[in-house]
């Protein structure tokens, strides 16, 4: 009965340190829609940025900066996603992995954002 994700929506305490983590290090374009509100578009999805405590309506019942654990498919090749955290000075909690992904295995590296979400970035194995 569902065909796949549209968006999902990201609640953070530092809109500005988000913004630059999500445009500059995993490259989303960011987008603003509505009124002023803002969002991350990759590939055919998007991520809504709420603010804690500015939260849109409706909104999830506890909404929490940092609870999430995402994982996104890389556009370019693993090792170079990882020459550019590293040119980025941006630390790898843990990776290169093997992982299993939605439809087939996966090679993973883990880092945080700015508010401590888990962020999985991965290529097909």
């Amino acid at each position: 009965m569902i065909d796949h994700l549209d968006h999902l929506v990201l609640t953070t305490r530092d809109k500005q340190a988000c913004i630059d983590f999500y445009t500059r290090v995993l490259g989303m374009q960011l987008e603003t829609f509505g009124a002023g509100r803002h969002a991350f578009k990759f590939g055919a999805q998007k991520i809504n940025l709420h603010e804690a405590g500015k939260e849109f309506l409706p909104k999830a019942a506890l909404p929490t900066p940092g609870a999430l654990d995402l994982c996104f498919i890389a556009a370019v090749p693993l090792d170079e996603f990882i020459a550019h955290l590293a040119a980025l000075g941006i630390a790898i909690e843990e990776g290169p992995v093997a992982r299993t992904g939605a439809n087939w295995p996966i090679r993973s590296v883990y880092l945080r954002d700015p508010d401590r979400n888990l962020i999985e970035v991965s290529e097909r194995a």
